[in-house]
C-alpha cells in the first residue's frame, strides 16, 4: 500500500505518487519484477498521472463501485490512450452502501467506450460483500 501519509491512511485518498515493487514467479517459469506507480486520482494531480504514464508498460484504472466513471476516470483514461498504455479495471468499494458493479461496467463501456469483460464478480455488496468469485 502506497499510502504512507497519516492523511492519505485516515482517508483512504493518494496525495502524493509513491513507488514500490514486488516479485511475482509463476511455478516453472521465469520471475517478473513489478514497478507499482500509486498516483493521485484528483485532478488537481494531472500532471503526476501524466508523467507516470510515459514510462508505463500497463496500468490498473480504478474506478469507485458507488460514485462509478467520474469525470477525472475520464481524463486518466484520455491520458492512457494517448500514451498507448494498456489497462485492467479494477472496481473498488463494493463493501460501500450503493456499490453496484454492474453498473459501473455499463458506465465504462458507454463513458470510456472500452470493451470490457469482468475476470471476478463480487460474492454479496454492500455490508453483505464477501469476497470476490474468479470467472476465469
Amino acid at each position: 500500500h502506497g499510502d504512507s501519509m497519516e492523511l492519505e491512511r485516515e482517508k483512504g485518498i493518494t496525495i502524493q505518487s509513491a513507488a514500490t515493487h514486488c516479485s511475482w514467479k509463476l511455478s516453472g517459469r521465469d520471475e517478473y519484477h513489478v514497478n507499482v506507480i500509486d498516483t493521485p486520482g484528483h485532478v488537481d494531480f494531472t500532471i503526476e498521472v501524466e508523467r507516470a504514464l510515459r514510462v508505463l508498460d500497463g496500468a490498473v484504472l480504478l474506478t469507485c463501485g458507488v460514485a462509478g466513471v467520474q469525470s477525472q476516470t475520464l481524463t486518466v483514461d484520455r491520458q492512457m490512450r494517448r500514451y498507448n498504455v494498456p489497462r485492467l479495471v479494477f472496481v473498488n468499494k463494493l463493501d460501500r452502501d450503493g456499490a453496484d458493479p454492474f453498473r459501473v461496467l455499463a458506465q465504462i463501456r458507454k463513458k470510456l467506450d472500452l470493451r470490457i469483460c469482468p475476470l471476478q464478480v463480487p460474492m454479496g455488496l454492500e455490508a453483505k460483500h464477501l469476497g470476490v468469485c474468479d470467472v476465469i
